[in-house]
């Protein structure tokens, strides 16, 4: 990856190698799948079989589930659905290609999608590896959970580096 940088016309960039992109483009389409289903109806305190769904559409009155059930009634729809088309944009600036490399180029909406959608992405990986708290390591003891603690980890710096871009980028 070579890093997200500012650009003359106030937008962002940065290129992605093949297996990046593959990365980014799997557990973005995950997070548009886990949205589109929470849109549809999937409500997160259905029994809660989507752990991560509870984690990324939270009570917003923890201490009482009828206030909770009814904000989340008249918002969740809503929030869902922008979680669904903030990572359809991160997916639609990937292109379609597959096995190259990709330079990726953001203006201020699509940048505000991308950090959204990787913080909703990294949100989900953190509850499959048991990752509650700043500082937690999760549960890593296998390859595959070490493998998806280097995707979270990896996300944070995609993150971090999009937005000191931005801020670069807001300075000029």
């Amino acid at each position: 990856m070579r890093p997200f940088r500012a650009d003359r016309n106030g937008g962002v960039r940065a290129r992605f190698e093949s297996g990046e992109v593959e990365v980014l483009r799997r557990f973005a389409a995950e997070a548009a799948d886990r949205a589109e289903r929470a849109a549809d109806g999937a409500a997160p305190d259905s029994g809660h079989a989507d752990p991560a769904l509870a984690r990324l559409l939270p009570d917003a009155y923890p201490d009482d589930a009828e206030a909770s059930a009814e904000f989340r009634r008249f918002t969740a729809e809503r929030i869902a659905e922008r979680k669904a088309g903030n990572a359809r944009t991160l997916l639609d600036s990937l292109g379609s290609t597959c096995g190259e490399s990709v330079e990726v180029r953001l203006d201020a909406a699509g940048a505000q999608a991308w950090l959204r959608t990787l913080t909703d992405m990294r949100l989900a990986l953190a509850v499959e590896l048991g990752i509650e708290h700043d500082g937690d390591e999760g549960e890593v003891h296998d390859l595959e959970s070490a493998t998806r603690r280097a995707v979270y980890d990896w996300l944070a710096a995609v993150q971090e580096f999009l937005v000191l871009a931005l801020t670069r980028a807001a300075r000029n």
